[in-house]
């Protein structure tokens, strides 16, 4: 896992300098518009190590305040993991740094295991990095509900996030 840290650390400190160095662009998060994400991770369950695959849309219902679902396959384990994710967040919309706060809901379906459901928040900033295109860098929290303690080795997590979105 502190391979993961620090290969992220590094990553996210060589993302983020570039882009503060470039130009900046209109922010997007007004009411009506729309982003598509991806996601392209790693993640660790059951003692193996997964390549995690995601999608997600969002909506702005207001400036700033989007809802939105994502979704996630963990493939490469033995066991198969899908995750669905409605969320609400909100952006502060400034120059260059767009710092955002949210909250998620998450259904886990796990092979050969009762699904699991998780609450959790996020916090981060987006940088924008060219014509509707956005970076966001930052950590979520999740705790698992009904989480049993006999089969799962943590009832919560603390991980950070990398997502590439973009304006549709």
């Amino acid at each position: 896992m502190s391979h993961h840290c620090s290969v992220f650390k590094r990553g996210a400190l060589a993302i983020t300098l570039s882009l503060l160095l470039a130009p900046v662009q209109a922010a997007p998060f007004e009411k009506g518009d729309m982003e598509a994400s991806l996601l392209v991770g790693s993640g660790q369950a059951f003692n193996e190590s997964y390549t995690v695959i995601g999608a997600g849309f969002g909506y702005y219902v207001a400036q700033g305040l989007k809802l939105g679902i994502d979704a996630q396959s963990w493939q490469g384990g033995s066991v198969g993991i899908k995750k669905i994710s409605p969320h609400v967040q909100y952006v502060l919309v400034n120059d260059r740094l767009m710092p955002y706060i949210g909250a998620f809901y998450r259904k886990t379906v796990i092979d050969g295991y009762d699904d699991l459901d998780a609450a959790g928040a996020r916090a981060g900033v987006y940088l924008s990095t060219g014509n509707n295109f956005y970076m966001s860098v930052g950590v979520a929290h999740e705790n698992y509900l009904s989480c049993d303690e006999t089969v799962y080795v943590d009832c919560s997590d603390t991980y950070p996030e990398i997502t590439l979105s973009f304006r549709l």
